[in-house]
């Protein structure tokens, strides 16, 4: 007011504020919500959340912790990303009893506001807090901190799922269910087929448990408020595309076609609802293309012209297909060379973008990237078409790199070692680049 030459009533009207309010602010008879903050540092020119820090330290905690104050200012560091802030205030309040509900239910406000670095110190503290090892709370909380983990690095996936696992079956029943799909997802991912297998069993015996109550109406008579993200039979069926799949990379092929021909058939599934119809004729399209992988997979080559003529239409399904066709090429040795022809704008794409629109998660097609460049890489070197094979090399290790995933970084290294004769001058000074910033992460 001194600075800018301003009365009382001058800085109310820019702030948007009564001057009687404004002057018990000032001569502090009149406690500040942070509101009236935002409205101030605007007036003084400032952007919002300027004084965050000393609203901390000079007012919050020297104050009695107040919930109708202290949550919508915690909301407002979320949005600004003002973390110190959060952890400051949560630290004041986990010393006073009875705000752990509270934290709770605003760190679900802020989960499903996308706000997942906000959120998860909230879950870490209510975590921290909790005093009955097996509530639902708890276990909530381990969740949303599994999720908000998922990332790129693959490491750090694994060790999140695993620090979750103990936590699923104290969730809710139909909490469960998601739970369960995405830490098999997660497994699926990193290549962990036994974990996929375990927790895919568990996914499709819930389900099938969930699905009768429902069919006898158990979840109506008891009131039951929480629905399945998903129709419960598409749990179960998904359980059992997961299982076919694992089976298929463990070579089962006969028994992944018996987890096939589970999800093929859904007759017994008698809604007729716009959503249970259109999840079936899902479930029934992924049976006739997982069909065609689990024979291309086990050696039959002559699916190859009905997998390619489904996938040629299919956007979404092409990356997985050509991983799936050049890992049976260099299996059995296939020549494949017209079909990389046929989706070689596709490849190239995957190239430049290593981002694929579509409907599965970027995780996903990050690691089947991953996957196809290794295999790739393998079957252009196999064919002396080493130009080729070292850029898919060098591109997996690169991507391998960036996510940490240590194995497909070993993979590439012995790929590299056996071809490296043919490799020229500046493929050899890119790989040692590349080798050079993954001792420095190791470090």
């Amino acid at each position: 007011m001194k600075d800018h030459d301003l009365i009382l009533s001058d800085l109310a009207r820019e702030a948007g504020m009564n001057p009687g309010t404004m002057s018990s602010v000032i001569n502090g008879n009149r406690t500040l919500s942070v509101d009236q903050l935002d409205r101030i540092t605007k007036a003084m020119g400032h952007p919002v959340g300027y004084y965050y820090e000393r609203y901390v330290s000079e007012y919050l905690a020297e104050a009695n912790p107040n919930w109708r104050r202290m949550s919508p200012f915690l909301h407002n560091c979320a949005k600004l990303n003002k973390l110190d802030c959060i952890h400051e205030v949560v630290n004041l309040l986990m010393d006073k009893l009875g705000y752990s509900e509270s934290l709770f239910e605003l760190a679900e406000e802020l989960f499903h506001e996308k706000m997942y670095q906000a959120a998860a110190i909230l879950y870490e503290n209510v975590a921290v807090s909790e005093k009955k090892q097996y509530s639902e709370r708890l276990a909530m909380c381990q969740y949303r901190l599994f999720q908000t983990r998922q990332g790129d690095n693959q490491e750090k996936n694994y060790e999140a799922a695993v620090q979750f696992e103990i936590y699923v079956e104290r969730l809710d029943e139909i909490d469960q269910l998601e739970a369960l799909k995405d830490l098999a997802n997660t497994y699926r991912s990193l290549r962990k087929w036994d974990k996929v297998e375990l927790f895919a069993k568990a996914l499709g015996n819930k389900a099938k448990i969930q699905y009768n109550l429902e069919q006898k109406g158990y979840h109506v008579k008891k009131g039951n408020a929480k629905k399945p993200n998903f129709p419960l039979f598409a749990y179960w069926a998904f359980s059992h595309l997961l299982r076919a799949q694992a089976c298929d990379e463990r070579k089962d092929y006969e028994k992944a076609l018996q987890h096939i021909r589970k999800y093929t058939d859904l007759s017994w599934v008698t809604d007729t609802d716009e959503e249970t119809l259109e999840w079936k004729n899902k479930y029934e399209d992924w049976a006739v293309v997982n069909t065609y992988v689990n024979k291309l997979l086990s050696g039959d080559k002559s699916v190859l012209p009905n997998y390619v003529a489904y996938i040629s239409s299919r956007k979404d399904e092409v990356l997985p297909a050509l991983d799936n066709i050049l890992e049976a090429a260099n299996r059995y040795q296939f020549d494949v060379d017209d079909i990389l022809k046929q989706f070689e704008a596709n490849i190239s794409s995957y190239l430049e973008e290593q981002k694929v629109e579509s409907f599965y998660t970027q995780r996903f097609i990050t690691e089947r990237f991953v996957h196809f460049s290794k295999e790739i890489a393998v079957y252009y070197l196999t064919k002396g078409r080493f130009a080729d094979g070292f850029q898919f090399l060098l591109n997996c290790l690169e991507k391998s790199a960036s996510t940490n995933n240590k194995s497909y970084i070993i993979k590439c290294m012995r790929l590299y070692e056996f071809y490296q004769e043919y490799a020229p001058s500046e493929t050899k000074t890119a790989y040692r680049n590349l080798m050079h910033e993954v001792d420095k992460d190791e470090t």
